[in-house]
């Protein structure tokens, strides 16, 4: 996949993602590399800048598998901003769509 459409749409997949439940980082990373190829280093400087914007709280978690670790819990800031950026996706969406759709 272009490089330039990941780099678009990681945001929203990200908070996507811990709209649905709370996530850790590198569980966020299995998530959406099962999709598309990303790294670690993609996916951990989104989630903190989204965390100094205030879309994302954080706390630890102890884990059976070593080390506790930092899970990501959106914020109702963040849900706003999710919904909003929902709404203008569909309508780029939708407007890219129409627009390979037309005839030449």
């Amino acid at each position: 996949m272009n490089t330039q459409f990941k780099k678009g749409i990681l945001d929203l997949c990200v908070l996507t993602l811990i709209s649905k439940k709370d996530n850790y980082g590198y569980e966020l990373v299995e998530k959406i590399s099962s999709k598309f190829a990303i790294t670690e280093g993609t996916i951990y400087p989104i989630l903190k800048r989204l965390t100094e914007e205030a879309y994302f709280e954080t706390y630890l978690k102890e884990s059976s598998d070593g080390p506790p670790r930092k899970y990501y819990r959106m914020t109702k800031k963040g849900r706003e901003y999710h919904q909003n950026l929902m709404k203008d996706w569909m309508e780029f969406n939708k407007q890219v769509n129409a627009l390979l759709k037309e005839e030449t």
